[in-house]
């Protein structure tokens, strides 16, 4: 897989974002050095976001994401300013694109400050690119602004000081990537070089012809990166895999084998951990021993996106649903739909099965998500592999202010099959009692 295969939701996604003519296109344009989007003398050509992925020097693959004016006043500029808030919560970092001349006009320049305050509360970085600033000579007030801000004044048009902001993005963004390796962790504090990771697989209909979901293939080189050893094999094959190796049911023979020793290497291959797919999660568990640890893909994923506690407590609300509740399954990406689907079919039968309840369904996907949450008694979310780690957080905190709890389907079927404190275990900074 080459740079340019990187998945959308593992890049670094950077937003531009401005007042309506601020010239965000034409800096966008500049600093890539393509004509990624339309420019126009017009007053708010760009009518809907753009999303381009690149590579972007020593940041390497990232998305780049063009959007309408905040303060777009047209016939359809109250739907523009919707898409731009969208693309804010998807946004890692942002870019606030101001024309030279907007401080000099009072309610411009109370935009620009309100947005820079917004990033700061969400704690999303950002910098101030200054554009025409080859046109207006007009001193930024810095003293505007709340704490310490990064302002460059550029010229699209010109290309002065264009290399300097591409070299901020760069480092910004460089930051924000190793602080999220050191803090995004999947399985590799939970193993030592030399264990064995065995992966349950099912290759059923739902599975994808010819390839591995994302889950499965960042689970696997997390493995292969801490130095452990990734054994994959489908569900169906899993009870004739322990059989043949009987020592692997006896507590006491794993205890004596186990990697105690962090760095040594060891020859067998009994498994340290398994990590299974959620579908199978109850038969996997009455397969596995008690004392091998066991979890799953989903909650790996909710660990690794930093919303796992939060949705734990979100998957103990099942047992408080009542008839006519309504449950939104929110997926991440747009797929069709067959006869067993997993979010919109499997899992609210087991929920009507286990609460003995009648519930209403709604489902939406893709990076589309419901404005009004006020109905919904419970979000049932897909493992949001093919989301970025902010669209993920933005969503939790949007369910969080409204007070509507939020799970994912690995852990609301871990709860459901009771067997959430164990899939759980494995993980030190998950304590259930």
């Amino acid at each position: 897989m080459g740079l340019n295969d990187t998945p959308v939701s593992e890049r670094i996604q950077v937003g531009f974002f401005g007042c309506v003519n601020a010239g965000k296109s034409s800096l966008i344009n500049a600093i890539t050095g393509q004509k990624v989007s339309v420019v126009s003398d017009k007053r708010g050509t760009t009518t809907d976001p753009v999303v381009k992925t690149m590579e972007l020097g020593e940041l390497g693959p990232v998305v780049l994401i063009d959007t309408p004016g905040f303060n777009d006043d047209s016939d359809i500029g109250e739907l523009r300013v919707k898409r731009t808030q969208e693309m804010f919560d998807r946004a890692d970092l942002a870019v606030i694109v101001a024309d030279a001349g907007s401080f000099s006009d009072k309610k411009e320049k109370e935009y620009i400050i309100t947005f820079a305050d917004k990033c700061r509360e969400n704690k999303k970085p950002f910098l101030i690119a200054v554009n025409k600033a080859d046109k207006k000579e007009e001193s930024i007030p810095e003293a505007s602004f709340k704490g310490d801000i990064h302002i460059h004044k550029v010229s699209a048009l010109s290309g002065y000081g264009i290399h300097e902001l591409k070299e901020a993005i760069i480092k910004l963004g460089d930051s924000l990537s190793k602080k999220r390796m050191q803090e995004n962790l999947m399985v590799s504090d939970l193993i030592h070089t030399g264990d064995s990771v065995l992966l349950v697989i099912p290759l059923d209909e739902s599975a994808p012809k010819g390839r591995l979901i994302l889950p499965q293939q960042q689970v696997i080189r997390d493995v292969l990166e801490t130095g452990g050893h990734a054994i994959c094999i489908k569900d169906t094959e899993l009870k004739a895999l322990f059989d043949s190796n009987p020592s692997w049911y006896d507590k006491e023979d794993n205890e004596k084998n186990s990697t105690s020793d962090k760095g040594k290497v060891y020859d067998h291959i009994k498994p340290a951990l398994v990590v299974t797919d959620s579908q199978v999660f109850k038969q996997v568990a009455d397969i596995v021993p008690e004392h091998i640890p066991l979890t799953s893909f989903s909650i790996i994923m909710a660990r690794y996106k930093g919303s796992l506690k939060a949705q734990i407590a979100g998957a103990m609300v099942i047992d408080s649903i009542e008839d006519g509740d309504t449950v939104l399954v929110a997926e991440g990406c747009t797929h069709h739909r067959h006869c067993e689907d997993i979010g919109t079919v499997k899992l609210p039968a087991m929920i009507r099965k286990y609460t003995g309840k009648n519930i209403n369904v709604e489902s939406s996907s893709g990076h589309g998500y419901p404005e009004d949450l006020s109905k919904y008694k419970l979000i049932l979310h897909c493992g949001g592999c093919m989301l970025g780690e902010q669209e993920i957080q933005s969503r939790m905190r949007y369910a969080k202010d409204r007070s509507v709890p939020i799970t994912n389907y690995g852990i609301a079927i871990a709860y459901m099959s009771g067997i959430l404190k164990r899939s759980v275990a494995p993980l030190p900074e998950i304590k259930l009692g």
